[in-house]
């Protein structure tokens, strides 16, 4: 066995277990049963052990050394990203990893809880036990090269390579265009009505997200949708994709839009060259391009025209009151309305970011020693007063909304709007490339849209960077400018009912 063969052994053997952890994460979240908490927690750290052992051995170094792959092939761009990642993780105790996966598991059991009885205090000891890991999980890398602040090497898991000072300079770019967006929003009550609230069974719902699905261009028989608490997607391996949603009966945007949403992740894991199955080269480490994908589809497609026209019908049939008697222009109305609200994944385009910066800041200064993770409630209230001019009412709608920091992911929040300006470029790409492509969504013909990302974007998997992806499909550099122009055009679109929108 040469050395490329027997790293492409090991390697493969490590993915075996990542999905398997994977699997056992599914299942936490979706089926399995609240007493199991304290034994899924010790499976999750054991595995997180025994796959840290193995990947940071001297062996799989070594071989990373011996190997001469081809420049230009999928063996030399393995032993590349591979190298990097063997280096950062020799320098993590697999311990800490342990400790870090079960503390996490726990944690987002109990953050389930202290969510649905808005109890800070009851979370307050899982979130400083996670944010201690945290910090002596970023200083093992204290003289790692490019590593400059205590935020890097937990930005770096979700974004590679990508600096706290880089992230801020984009985000900067994007809040300085952003905020004199949000300050023209208005009275709510200017716009058309939210035809997407009032009284919506969740069996219908769960049939029309099923038809959705089945028209997006996934393999056959490759992806199953569940329920959840917060909605999730990823893969357990090649052809099995794992999507959730979560069905509010008096909200329909959410479990709809949601679950369009979790698909584009999933049509990204699907979309991933298969000769790179079991490798580190499928596991798509760019968050922000992951979640390029997911917003591609959610807001691009989903709550554009074209889109809307095509899944009318499929609403009129199911919800007859109120979507039978509404037209094309009050439905996209309705899908667009810009309001401030609370929480995020109910947030509209326009404001999404304010929410994300918010996170972002506090991240930071939670890192800076700025801000402590008791004063999180107070600091976060008083943000969203500064940022959009609301009273937080209790925890529930504010700091706990979001399970990240109970799932121990500092650094995953900015990842979300380097996906939204990442969409915005890969979709003004593909219209330039697909002339017709409006035209085939409102036909509810998405393979073309499906076809161009897989080319563009989904098959290379970790071989390109987000930037050599932007760069090699036409978008040049990463910039806010085309998420604020698709931001103003959302704007644009509001109208009350007795106005532009037109009657029923």
């Amino acid at each position: 066995m040469s050395s490329i063969e027997e790293l492409r052994a090991r390697l493969a053997e490590i993915d075996d277990l990542s999905n398997a952890a994977e699997l056992l994460g599914w299942d936490e979240r979706v089926m399995m049963p609240a007493a199991a908490a304290e034994a899924r927690a010790d499976q999750l750290a054991t595995l997180a052990k025994v796959r840290h052992e193995i990947f940071s051995d001297g062996r799989i170094g070594a071989l990373l050394e011996e190997a001469e792959p081809e420049p230009g092939t999928i063996d030399a761009d393995l032993v590349r990203v591979t190298s990097r990642d063997w280096e950062k993780t020799r320098l993590v105790d697999s311990e800490l990893r342990a400790e870090m996966a079960k503390a996490s598991m726990v944690a987002e059991r109990a953050w389930v809880d202290a969510r649905r009885e808005s109890d800070w205090v009851a979370l307050l000891p899982h979130l400083e036990r996670n944010f201690e890991l945290a910090r002596r999980f970023a200083a093992c890398y204290e003289r790692f090269p490019g590593f400059e602040h205590p935020y890097d090497p937990l930005l770096d898991e979700f974004e590679p390579e990508m600096s706290t000072a880089q992230m801020r300079t984009v985000l900067a770019e994007l809040r300085d265009g952003l905020l004199p967006l949000v300050a023209e929003i208005g009275d709510p009550d200017d716009q058309e009505p939210d035809h997407f609230r009032g009284e919506f069974a969740a069996g219908p719902q769960r049939e029309l997200m099923k038809e959705v699905l089945a028209e997006l261009p996934f393999p056959e028989g490759s992806w199953r949708v569940d329920e959840t608490e917060h909605p999730f997607a990823f893969s357990v391996g090649h052809g099995d994709i794992r999507m959730t949603t979560r069905y509010d009966e008096d909200n329909l945007a959410f479990g709809l839009f949601s679950g369009i949403h979790e698909a584009g992740h999933g049509l990204y894991e699907a979309g991933v060259d298969p000769e790179l199955a079991r490798t580190p080269l499928a596991t798509l480490r760019s968050l922000g391009l992951h979640e390029s994908q997911s917003r591609l589809l959610e807001n691009w497609v989903g709550r554009d025209r074209p889109y809307l026209d095509h899944l009318l019908p499929l609403l009129a049939e199911r919800f007859p009151d109120p979507f039978a008697s509404l037209s094309l222009d009050r439905v996209c109305a309705a899908a667009n309305r810009v309001e401030r609200t609370l929480i995020r994944t109910e947030a509209d385009e326009v404001t999404y970011n304010v929410h994300i910066l918010i996170r972002f800041e506090l991240e930071v200064e939670l890192f800076e020693g700025a801000v402590t993770i008791a004063e999180l409630p107070k600091t976060w209230n008083a943000r969203y007063r500064d940022y959009l001019g609301l009273d937080v009412p209790d925890d529930a709608r504010g700091v706990l909304q979001d399970p990240h920091w109970a799932a121990g992911a500092f650094g995953y929040f900015p990842t979300y709007s380097l996906g939204n300006m990442i969409a915005a470029q890969l979709f003004d790409a593909a219209r330039r490339d697909i002339p017709d492509l409006e035209t085939r969504i409102a036909a509810g013909e998405l393979a073309p849209l499906g076809e161009w990302l897989r080319e563009h974007v989904h098959r290379h998997g970790r071989r390109l960077t987000p930037a050599q992806i932007l760069e090699r499909s036409g978008c040049g550099e990463l910039s806010a400018e085309p998420l604020l122009e698709h931001l103003r055009a959302r704007l644009a679109i509001r109208a009350p009912s007795s106005g532009a929108a037109g009657g029923a």
